[in-house]
């Protein structure tokens, strides 16, 4: 007998739906998985004939083949487990076969049970596009698919209790659709607000200006000037995110495997601060199965790189074009995935030590770097070359810092608070 339900892979930040086909026929015992199956997928032929047995069903000792269709698109992770335990149940006809647009998703532990599964949020707005009317998923991840309007999601807990719901015994009542409301709120800005920063009036200004329009921006002042101060608090001013920019983020974060266990939705820009050492795969994405990168985490929000001419030139370079286009494209050789890259870049770097002989004669840091330059021209001349080749034209607005003595910050500091600025 032959039964189907429907899947979905993950590809990039994007879903495709998997056809799952279950034949159970007359021959030797057999359970074979095709259609471009990668290991986790193959391992769940034990995981799904222990939950069937444990869950009080039997598995057929006849040939059962599963076909993952469409059959050259590579399918991973556990998430095929439900898909494939309830065709069986259907084929072996212990449940009927009434669901066509329903969309089956979840790991299988051994007793039946629903285990918390990788890339819910992109799979289910994959479903509403296609036209599904509901999506079956492991309870821990009902909230975060409920964000997704226009289909019932319905939470369940464990593949006994889903088949009972099939046969119209114990009926599983839809997720309430709370979304956007039922989450706490994230106006409140997290960590450094620009109302707390005293001095670089200045810098502040030139800051609110580029968060106004977009532009990315490099600051360059001496060490405790505030530059990485500044740079955590430009993301309270930056306008709160809508619904729709939400999800893009959450959904980024999710296939990254970087959403907390209790945040369903983000709603805070991200802000991204890499170290100097990064490699080019991690700014902008890769790997065998392409993952985002941190051009890519910080899409709708901020990424910071502070002290830009120790990064490597090639690494800079590979961000040129993400800040053109505002997204990044990752060639491998099963295909292309593209990452949006709409984010806002921020650079900090100290000034050449020649560049300290405009400041005061006053302060003994600035009176050595002099002599340094003096002594070392050749230091002098490698240093500005760096920072000739970290600048780029991606890069326009140019911000500088000058130290700050305790004794001159204002009593009363000018009120830059974040709502208001947004």
């Amino acid at each position: 007998m032959l039964a189907k339900t429907n899947s979905c892979a993950v590809i990039g930040l994007d879903g495709e739906i998997v056809e799952v086909e279950v034949d159970i026929s007359h021959g030797l015992t057999a359970f074979n998985v095709v259609g471009l199956p990668e290991k986790p997928v193959q391992e769940a032929r034990e995981r799904v004939r222990a939950a069937i047995r444990n869950s009080g069903y039997s598995f057929s000792n006849q040939r059962i083949t599963v076909n993952l269709a469409p059959a050259d698109l590579r399918k991973e992770g556990p998430a095929y487990d439900l898909p494939i335990a309830v065709g069986i149940l259907m084929a072996s006809g212990q449940v009927p076969e009434t669901l066509e647009r329903a969309l089956f998703l979840g790991e299988l532990s051994l007793d039946g049970r629903l285990r918390h599964t990788q890339g819910i949020l992109p799979m289910v707005g994959l479903a509403r596009e296609r036209g599904f009317h509901s999506v079956y998923v492991p309870e821990p991840d009902a909230r975060e698919a409920s964000l997704v309007d226009g289909l019932d999601v319905v939470p369940v807990e464990s593949l006994g209790r889903l088949a009972a719901h099939l046969q119209a015994l114990d009926p599983i009542a839809p997720f309430a659709h709370n979304g956007y409301k039922s989450l706490p709120p994230g106006d409140a800005p997290e960590g450094v607000d620009f109302q707390h920063i005293r001095g670089q009036e200045h810098v502040k200004r030139a800051l609110e200006v580029a968060a106004a329009g977009g532009h990315n921006v490099v600051m360059v002042g001496p060490p405790g000037a505030g530059k990485t101060l500044l740079a955590r608090a430009t993301p309270t001013i930056l306008p709160g995110m809508t619904m729709e920019e939400s999800l893009e983020v959450t959904k980024i974060y999710r296939v990254a495997g970087m959403l907390p266990a209790d945040t369903p939705l983000i709603r805070r820009r991200p802000f991204r601060a890499p170290h100097h050492t990064i490699s080019h795969a991690g700014l902008v994405g890769g790997g065998r199965q392409p993952r985002p990168g941190e051009i890519t985490l910080s899409h709708r929000g901020v990424l910071f790189l502070d002290e830009l001419p120790e990064f490597a030139h090639s690494v800079l370079e590979s961000i040129r074009q993400p800040l053109e286009d505002r997204l990044v494209t990752v060639s491998r050789a099963q295909g292309n995935v593209t990452f949006p890259a709409n984010s806002m870049l921020m650079s900090a770097m100290n000034p050449c030590p020649c560049e300290s002989l405009l400041q005061s004669e006053n302060d003994s840091r600035l009176r050595s770097s002099r002599v340094s330059c003096r002594s070392q021209p050749s230091r002098c001349s490698r240093r500005c070359a760096r920072r000739a080749n970290a600048r780029s034209p991606a890069v326009p607005h140019l911000t500088v810092l000058h130290p700050c003595a305790a004794g001159g910050l204002p009593e009363d500091p000018p009120q830059f608070l974040a709502p208001g600025h947004r």
